[in-house]
């Protein structure tokens, strides 16, 4: 059992660096300056990508329920590697285009499965308790794969910028061997395999039947928006306190380590806090962070980022195990999918007021204002959420307990 349970472990691992190691990113711009695009080019086809994954998030990880989320992670590393395949021997945006639904199609397929395969295959072997740990460090090697991969791809790239692209497809390739020996710690019934419109009996359960998954997932989307955002605001809270572009190549990868080594050791922290202490922590934290990034005009503020990061690397894990500890495992990939519906639909609404309120007034007013909204939204569903777990108790874990 246990040799089975740490193959399943490596083996998301292997899937994990496929997706994080992404070698293309410091020269995806140049790459397609090179074939002729311009700027609004780059930001059309990462709206289509996003769109993809918006799209597809929650039918993907219904299907990860249904049809076994081993199936479901072997179609998105498969896509995942046709899509850069394609990258690789494209040269126009509408050949990009379709590189990029491939892709983000191939994402949805993966977000979520992976997290569920995971926490059910230690449920199947009694080891649940470890899942807030190994996704901590699953989170952590990620982290490290997008920090490391920035000057990789940069030095492949001085041989071509096609090559790096022929190296990220070998590195995409890398997640189907993985995905095809995963092992399956539950068999799927036929029973399981109803009509589609039973993903909309089981949204319903997420965010209205079931209080205390409901606002999990509104906690934990809040928090994920908010780092998510401040992911795409470093290179101009960067620019705003004059960082020299040299440095950006540095800066940027320490972020993704100290995420990644803070996301290791996130379990021991909210061991000895509690689940309410931790949950007002990671909320005050990040709202706080957001005013603080405000408050510093110099370059003391990547330190102010570094501590930010850190917050990061406590949310995630943390966030993700509360709510695989109140989800049943037979429609667990579907719940984390919703999750992570609602964090890129917010950020498509967020992101844009956020950059336009940048241009307007400025960094330091977009951050206090950021980071107010943060801490009201954050406390509020906070505070709901630890009433409901303190009201509520125990959530049964048995599908049969609950109406989908």
């Amino acid at each position: 059992m246990m040799k089975q349970v740490k193959s399943n472990i490596l083996r998301l691992y292997i899937i994990k660096i496929s997706k994080w190691l992404m070698l293309t990113m410091p020269i995806v711009f140049l790459f397609y300056r090179e074939n002729g695009l311009a700027t609004q080019d780059l930001f059309v086809l990462k709206a289509v990508y996003s769109a993809s994954i918006v799209i597809m998030e929650v039918p993907s990880g219904y299907f990860g329920d249904m049809w076994g989320r081993k199936k479901s992670l072997i179609l998105g590393s498969c896509l995942g590697f046709l899509g850069f395949l394609l990258y690789s021997f494209s040269s126009g945006f509408w050949g990009f285009l379709l590189c990029e639904i491939v892709l983000g199609v191939g994402q949805s397929f993966i977000s979520g499965s992976d997290s569920a395969i995971l926490y059910d295959t230690l449920l199947w072997a009694d080891k649940e308790k470890q899942y807030l740990k190994i996704e901590g460090r699953l989170i952590s090697l990620g982290n490290f794969a997008e920090a490391i991969a920035a000057p990789i791809g940069v030095l492949l790239a001085a041989v071509s910028l096609r090559t790096t692209f022929y190296c990220q497809t070998l590195v995409a390739f890398s997640a189907i061997p993985a995905a095809l020996y995963l092992f399956e710690p539950h068999k799927i019934k036929k029973s399981q395999q109803r009509a589609v419109g039973h993903i909309f009996s089981i949204i319903n359960y997420a965010l209205v039947q079931n209080r205390a998954l409901k606002w999990n997932i509104i906690f934990s989307s809040v928090m994920g928006t908010a780092t998510l955002t401040m992911a795409w605001f470093v290179q101009p809270y960067l620019v705003f306190i004059s960082i020299p572009l040299a440095l950006y190549g540095v800066i940027i990868p320490i972020l993704n380590m100290t995420t990644g080594i803070t996301a290791m050791h996130a379990h021991r922290l909210e061991k000895k806090m509690g689940m309410t202490w931790t949950v007002f922590f990671i909320a005050a934290s990040i709202g706080c962070g957001y005013i603080g990034l405000g408050l510093c005009h110099t370059a003391w503020g990547v330190l102010a980022l570094c501590f930010f990061y850190v917050f990061r690397g406590i949310a995630t894990p943390v966030l993700r195990n509360y709510i695989n500890e109140i989800t049943p495992s037979e429609i667990r990939a579907t719940v984390l999918s919703v999750r992570s519906l609602a964090i890129r639909l917010s950020f498509v609404f967020v992101g844009p007021v956020i950059g336009w309120q940048a241009d307007i007034s400025g960094v330091p007013y977009t951050l206090y204002i950021s980071g107010a909204l943060v801490l009201l939204a954050g406390g509020w569903s906070a505070l709901m959420l630890v009433r409901e777990q303190k009201e509520k108790g125990e959530i049964p874990h048995l599908i049969k307990d609950v109406q989908i």
